[in-house]
C-alpha cells in the first residue's frame, strides 16, 4: 500500500507527542514521591539549588527535572530571573493532595503499568490473568492518591444526594458496606460524614485492608469504621441500607454472582450505589481521552483482575450502560438508573 506522507508524518507527530508523554510521567512521580512539587509550590518562584537544597536533593539532577517540567507544561520559568514556580492551577493538580483536582496518583498508576509489563505480557500468551494483588504496589498508593480527591470532591456532596432519601436516612445512623474499599479512601469519608452509621469496608487484598486499618487509626476513626477482608462475593452480613462499589465491579470475574449477593444483603428498602467508569455504549462512542485512559488502564489491570477470578467475566473498564442494567436485572434488582456523572465516572442507584 502506498503511503500518504502527510498522513506519516501527522501520526509521527503524534507518536513523538505520546513518546514525551510516556517519559515525562516518571519525572512526575519523582517529583511527587521527593517532595518537589510541594516544596516548589511552598517556595514560590525559586531556582534549582534552592529547591535541590530544600528537598536534600542533587542539584544537576533538580535543575534537569525543573526544566523538564517547564517544557512540558508543568511549571512556569523566568528567563530574566531563571526562577522556576508553579501557579495556582498547577500546585492544585501536582502539589495539593487536598484539592479534588489533585491528580498525580494517575502518573503513579502509568508508571506502575511499565513495572508489570511483563507479567501483563505473560497474560496475554497465558490468558490467565493477572490477580490484582499481584501488581507492584505503586498501582495501590496509586489508586488511593488518584481516587480519593474524586471522592473528596463528590461522594458526599453530589453522588449521595442524588440518591433517593439515602443521605438523611445515613445520616440517622443505617449501616453501609464498602465493597473493593482498598486503602479505604471512601470509607473513611463515608465515615466522617455520617458518625451515626454503621461502616464496615470489605477487600480481598488483605494488605489493602491492613493500610485501611492504619489510616482510619490515623484518622482517629477506628471507632466508627471497620476493615475486613472478603470478597464482594462472599462479604458478611445483611440487612444493608447502602452497599458501594466504586470503581471495582468490572475488575470482578463474576460480578453478577457479586450483584445476587449485593441483592441478598440488602435491606428490602436498601440501595446499591455503583459507580463505573464513565463509558458510551460502543467503542466508536469511546474514542475520546477518557475512553483512550480507560482503555489502557484495562488492558494492564481491570481485565486482567477478572480473568484471574473464576466466574468466566472479563468486562474490562468501558462496559455499556446496557450490560450493567441488564446484569442487575439479572441479579434480581427492579429498579436501575444513573443517578448522577462527572467526566470520568457514571454514578447508577440501583434498588430491589
Amino acid at each position: 500500500m502506498a503511503i500518504d506522507e502527510a498522513r506519516l508524518e501527522a501520526f509521527i507527530d503524534q507518536f513523538a507527542g505520546d513518546f514525551g508523554a510516556a517519559l515525562h510521567a516518571s519525572t512526575v512521580v519523582i517529583g511527587d514521591k521527593l517532595g518537589l512539587f510541594r516544596t516548589l509550590a511552598d517556595l514560590g518562584p525559586t531556582d534549582a539549588a534552592a529547591l535541590a537544597a530544600r528537598t536534600g536533593c542533587d542539584h544537576r539532577l533538580v535543575q534537569e527535572w525543573l526544566n523538564a517540567q517547564y517544557v512540558a507544561g508543568y511549571c512556569h520559568y523566568s528567563a530574566e530571573t531563571e526562577m522556576y514556580w508553579l501557579s495556582p492551577e498547577q500546585a492544585a493538580v501536582l502539589a495539593d493532595p487536598s484539592s479534588p483536582a489533585f491528580l498525580v496518583g494517575a502518573m503513579t498508576i502509568a508508571v506502575s503499568t511499565a513495572k508489570d509489563e511483563d507479567k501483563i505480557r505473560g497474560a496475554f500468551t497465558s490468558g490467565q490473568g493477572l490477580g490484582w494483588h499481584e501488581h507492584h504496589h505503586d498501582l495501590f498508593h496509586g489508586t488511593e492518591r488518584l481516587f480519593k480527591p474524586g471522592y473528596v470532591g463528590n461522594l458526599v456532596s453530589a453522588w449521595i444526594p442524588a440518591l433517593d432519601g439515602v443521605g438523611d436516612k445515613m445520616g440517622h445512623g443505617g449501616s453501609i458496606a464498602d465493597l473493593g474499599c482498598g486503602h479505604g479512601a471512601s470509607t473513611l469519608l463515608l465515615a466522617e460524614a455520617y458518625p451515626n452509621a454503621t461502616i464496615t469496608g470489605f477487600d480481598y487484598h488483605q494488605a489493602s485492608i491492613d493500610i485501611a486499618r492504619k489510616r482510619a487509626a490515623e484518622a482517629g476513626a477506628a471507632d466508627r469504621v471497620r476493615f475486613e477482608v472478603a470478597s464482594a462475593q462472599d462479604f458478611p452480613g445483611d440487612g444493608y441500607d447502602l452497599v458501594c462499589i466504586f470503581d471495582a465491579l468490572h475488575d470482578m470475574g463474576d460480578p453478577l454472582s457479586a450483584a445476587r449477593h449485593i441483592r441478598r444483603a440488602l435491606a428490602a428498602d436498601g440501595t446499591w450505589l455503583l459507580v463505573e467508569p464513565m463509558a458510551g455504549e460502543s467503542v466508536e462512542e469511546n474514542a475520546n481521552p477518557v475512553g483512550r485512559i480507560f482503555y489502557a488502564a484495562s488492558t494492564f489491570i481491570c481485565t486482567p483482575a477478572a480473568q484471574a477470578q473464576p466466574g468466566g467475566y472479563a468486562l474490562g473498564a468501558q462496559v455499556p450502560e446496557a450490560v450493567l442494567a441488564e446484569l442487575a436485572s439479572e441479579a434480581g434488582f427492579s429498579r436501575f438508573r444513573r443517578a448522577t456523572e462527572t467526566p470520568f465516572n457514571r454514578v447508577f442507584e440501583v434498588r430491589p
